[in-house]
C-alpha cells in the first residue's frame, strides 16, 4: 500500500512538472522582476511629464507599461535622463532597457539588442516658415542642423552634408530654428506634428521627407540581457496581435503607427494652451521639491565633505614630506584641470565598467565633493600662509606642539580669512548641482526641463529656475555676512 502511494505521488509530481513545461509562455515568465527603463521624459508625445498629475506618460510609456504587464514583470522603474546619456547608462548597467523612440540602425544593432519594432515613422525636414529652398536631403549640404547628438537623425543630417549643432531635444532644436541660429532640423514626423499641434506654432514648417525609407523604432537592451529582450519581444508580438498597440497608437496619433504602413497620422493633443502664469503655477511645486530633495542636499553634503577633503589636502600640500605633498599636488592639478561634467561621467558611467557601481545621488555627492576639495585645498592653504609665521613660533615657545599650535592658533585665524573665498565656492556649488541631471538625478533644473518640454514655455520657466537658484544663493550670502561679522569680533 505504501509503495503504491509513493508511486502515485511521484506520478503526480511528474505530471505537474510536465504541465508546467508544456504550458505556453504566460505573464509568469517575467517572474515579477522590476525592470529599470531609461527615457527622456521631455519628448512629447512619446515620453513626457504631465504637469497636471506630475506623472510620466506618453506613447512609449504606455507601451512599456503594457509590455511589462504582458511579460510578467513588476511595475517599471522609470529613470529620466537626456537622450545622449541613455546609452552610457545602458552600457554601465544603470538601466535595463531604453524606451525612447530609438531607431534601429546597423551601428546600434552591432552593440545592442532590439525588440521587434513598435513604431514606424518617416523622417521629415523642418525649416523656418520663410524658407522655401530646402525640400530634400540634397539641399542640406553646407547648412547647420539642430539635432540630438546620439539620435539617428543626427547621422542622417551629417550624411547629407549638414553641420550638426548638438541639442538635448526637439523642443530646443525648434527654438534655435525659430531664432535663426540653425537652418534646418531632421526629425521624426510624429514628433514634429505633435509639436505643431501642441504649440500652434506657424514659425516652422515641414518642407519634405528625409528620404523614402521608413524608420523603425524599438526597445533597446544590452547584449547581456538576451532573456529579457526575448520576453519583451514576445510581449510586443502578443500586444500587436490582440490590438493593444493599435489602441495606444490611436489614442495619441489617430492612426496605428505600430504597423509598417499606417494611415495618415493625425496628432491630436489635450494639452490646452496655457498662459505663462499658469505654466509657472504648475511648475512651482515640482521645482521647489527638486530643490529640497536634490539641489540643497547635494550642496550641503558635498560642501561639508569637500571642506574636510580640502583641509587634509592643504595640510598634505604644505608638508615637507614628498610622500604627502606630491599626491596632494597631483590631486589638485587633476581636479582643477578637468571639467566637472567629465568628473560626473567618470564616477557614474565609468566606475561601473571597473566593477564599482554607485547610486546616482552618491556618485554626484562624491564627484562634487572631490571637486570642491580640489579648489578648497588651495583656498585653505593660502589662508594658512596668510597667518603671520610669528604666531606659530610664539605658540611653540610657550610649549605647544606643532599640531596643537596649528589647531588652536593658526587654523582659527585662517578660517576667518578663508570664509569669503570658500563662500564663493559654496555659491558656485549650488549652481553646479544643475549638472547632475545627466547622471539620472532629479534636481531643480531637471524639473524645469520637464515643464518646459511639455509647455514649450522656455523663457519664463528658465527665468523661474534662475530665481530659485538666486534665492538659495542670496540666503547663503546673508549667512556668509553674519559669519564674517561674528568672526570679525576676534580680529586683532
Amino acid at each position: 500500500m505504501k509503495t503504491r502511494n509513493r508511486v502515485l505521488a511521484i506520478l503526480g509530481v511528474l505530471l505537474g512538472l510536465s504541465a508546467l513545461l508544456a504550458a505556453p509562455a504566460t505573464a509568469a515568465d517575467g517572474d515579477g522582476r522590476v525592470v529599470r527603463v531609461g527615457t527622456e521624459g521631455t519628448y512629447p508625445p512619446f515620453t513626457f511629464v504631465d504637469p497636471r498629475t506630475e506623472d510620466l506618460t506618453g506613447y512609449d510609456i504606455e507601451v512599456m507599461d503594457a509590455v511589462a504587464k504582458e511579460a510578467g514583470w513588476g511595475e517599471p522603474d522609470y529613470v529620466q535622463s537626456t537622450f545622449d546619456a541613455l546609452f552610457p547608462a545602458l552600457d554601465a548597467d544603470r538601466i535595463d532597457v531604453i524606451a525612447n523612440q530609438v531607431t534601429i540602425n546597423p551601428e546600434r544593432e552591432a552593440r545592442y539588442l532590439f525588440t521587434r519594432p513598435y513604431t514606424y515613422s518617416r523622417g521629415v525636414i523642418v525649416t523656418a516658415a520663410g524658407t522655401d529652398d530646402v525640400t530634400s536631403l540634397d539641399d542640406l549640404k553646407g547648412l547647420t542642423a539642430a539635432q540630438s547628438e546620439t539620435s539617428n537623425w543626427a547621422q542622417v543630417a551629417r550624411d547629407a552634408g549638414a553641420t550638426v549643432q548638438s541639442v538635448e531635444g526637439f523642443a530646443q532644436a525648434a527654438e534655435l530654428l525659430v531664432q535663426g541660429r540653425v537652418d534646418v532640423i531632421v526629425n521624426d514626423n510624429i514628433a514634429v506634428l505633435d509639436y505643431l499641434a501642441s504649440t500652434g506654432s506657424d514659425d516652422i514648417k515641414i518642407t519634405g521627407y528625409a528620404g523614402e525609407e521608413v524608420s523603425e523604432q524599438a526597445l533597446v537592451f544590452p547584449k547581456s540581457q538576451q532573456a529579457l529582450r526575448d520576453q519583451a519581444d514576445k510581449a510586443l508580438e502578443q500586444l500587436g496581435s490582440d490590438g493593444t498597440l493599435a489602441d495606444i497608437s490611436e489614442k495619441y496619433f489617430g492612426a496605428d503607427v505600430s504597423v509598417e504602413n499606417p494611415d495618415e497620422v493625425d496628432v491630436t493633443t489635450d494639452r490646452d494652451p496655457r498662459s505663462w502664469g499658469e505654466v509657472l503655477q504648475d511648475a512651482a511645486w515640482p521645482m521647489l521639491r527638486g530643490a529640497i530633495q536634490g539641489t540643497i542636499p547635494l550642496t550641503a553634503i558635498s560642501f561639508a565633505a569637500g571642506l574636510l577633503i580640502g583641509l587634509a589636502v592643504a595640510l598634505a600640500r604644505m608638508s615637507p614630506s614628498r610622500l604627502l605633498s606630491a599626491p596632494a599636488r597631483c590631486y589638485i592639478s587633476l581636479i582643477r584641470g578637468t571639467p566637472l561634467l567629465v568628473q560626473l561621467f567618470i564616477f557614474f558611467y565609468g566606475l561601473p565598467q571597473v566593477g564599482v557601481t554607485l547610486p546616482g545621488f552618491l556618485a554626484g555627492c562624491l564627484a562634487l565633493s572631490l571637486n570642491v576639495g580640489g579648489y578648497a585645498a588651495e583656498i585653505i592653504r593660502g589662508s594658512i600662509l596668510s597667518v603671520p609665521r610669528g604666531q606659530l613660533e610664539a605658540a611653540t615657545t610657550i610649549g605647544m606642539e606643532r599640531w596643537q599650535a596649528m589647531r588652536r592658533i593658526v587654523l582659527p585665524q585662517a578660517a576667518r580669512i578663508a570664509v569669503p573665498p570658500l563662500s564663493n565656492s559654496l555659491l558656485s556649488l549650488v549652481k553646479d548641482t544643475s549638472l547632475v541631471s545627466v547622471i539620472l538625478v532629479t534636481d531643480l533644473f531637471r524639473e524645469a526641463q520637464n515643464a518646459a518640454a511639455f509647455s514649450q514655455q522656455f523663457m519664463p520657466l528658465y527665468i523661474f529656475a534662475a530665481l530659485y537658484y538666486w534665492v538659495i544663493c542670496f540666503a547663503l550670502s546673508v549667512g556668509q555676512g553674519r559669519l564674517e561679522k561674528r568672526l570679525g569680533r576676534y580680529a586683532v
